[in-house]
């Protein structure tokens, strides 16, 4: 499913224009995008939690010439599953 067919998922289920149902999917995008940018975590009871891991710097390798490189640290998202949505996954 990519964004045009939730939106269109969230219209139909919620009886809403796609145009609201499109601005409330971008506002509920952006409103995980800032906390996670602040370092905070967005929890959907029943659906999964949003965090930022970190990612330590390391060595990699040039896949083309073998050379050693250097790999900033970063800050990266992660999801972890709720115990609903991994009940209605089995």
């Amino acid at each position: 499913m990519n964004k045009t067919e939730l939106i269109d998922h969230i219209a139909q289920q919620a009886d809403i224009s796609k145009l609201a149902a499109g601005r409330a999917l971008d506002a509920v995008i952006g409103g995980v995008k800032n906390t996670l940018k602040k370092g905070g975590s967005v929890t959907l009871i029943g659906f999964g939690t949003f965090a930022v891991g970190k990612r330590t710097a390391r060595t990699g390798r040039n896949p083309r010439t073998g050379a050693a490189i250097k790999i900033k640290a970063a800050k990266v998202p992660k999801f972890r599953p709720g115990k609903a949505l991994k009940d209605a996954l089995n």
